[in-house]
């Protein structure tokens, strides 16, 4: 006889939308955007399928949303933004690899998706911009006197860097790359 998965807790009052929307990158971290589904969105949240439905109305109108959802807790977690030494910058990144792992799988599967479906590129446009403007203000924080195009470069160094750490999944490499990445930056402040 198949056993039952053990179904979530259905969320609290005023946690309902944040409960599907990480529901959403659960289901998408673990079984790519082919596994979403409102009943495995439904299912993952605790909650019926129609109530996924009632809230996003399509499929796409989910995923967007809880691509948007995604970049807060992204930033928040790095401490892209907060000041300190430039010794110290990027020190947290690696942890969207570890503490938030399905989130950092979620981004990835989603920004993928939409070369393939243009109708998801604006929130994927929203989702870098939001990056590179917490790169550069992270920059600015440990007193880096970057501009937009440099802060673009050092997050494309940087998300290459989280790419491979989720594919590969080799923490040393990661924590490596980074340290290799905040010295480029010290070298480029104290040559320029």
């Amino acid at each position: 006889m198949p056993t039952k998965r053990a179904q979530s807790p259905s969320p609290g009052y005023g946690e309902g939308r944040d409960a599907l929307l990480r529901a959403v990158v659960t289901v998408v971290a673990n079984g790519g955007l082919r596994a979403l589904t409102y009943r495995a969105v439904a299912e993952e949240a605790g909650v019926t399928h129609g109530l996924v439905r009632h809230h996003f109305g399509s499929r796409d109108a989910l995923i967007v949303a809880a691509t948007e959802y995604s970049l807060a807790p992204a930033i928040e977690i790095t401490h892209l933004g907060d000041t300190g030494s430039l010794d110290d910058w990027a020190k947290d990144v690696p942890k969207v690899l570890t503490d938030e792992e399905e989130l950092t799988a979620f981004q990835f599967e989603v920004i993928l998706e939409s070369r393939r479906r243009p109708e998801l590129r604006d929130a994927v446009k929203h989702l870098y911009a939001g990056f590179r403007e917490a790169t550069l203000e992270d920059l600015r924080a440990h007193g880096v006197d970057a501009d937009k195009a440099m802060a673009n470069v050092i997050f494309a160094a940087l998300d290459g860097i989280i790419f491979q750490g989720l594919a590969l999944n080799e923490p040393r490499t990661t924590r490596a790359s980074i340290a290799k990445l905040r010295e480029l930056i010290k070298s480029s402040q104290q040559n320029g």
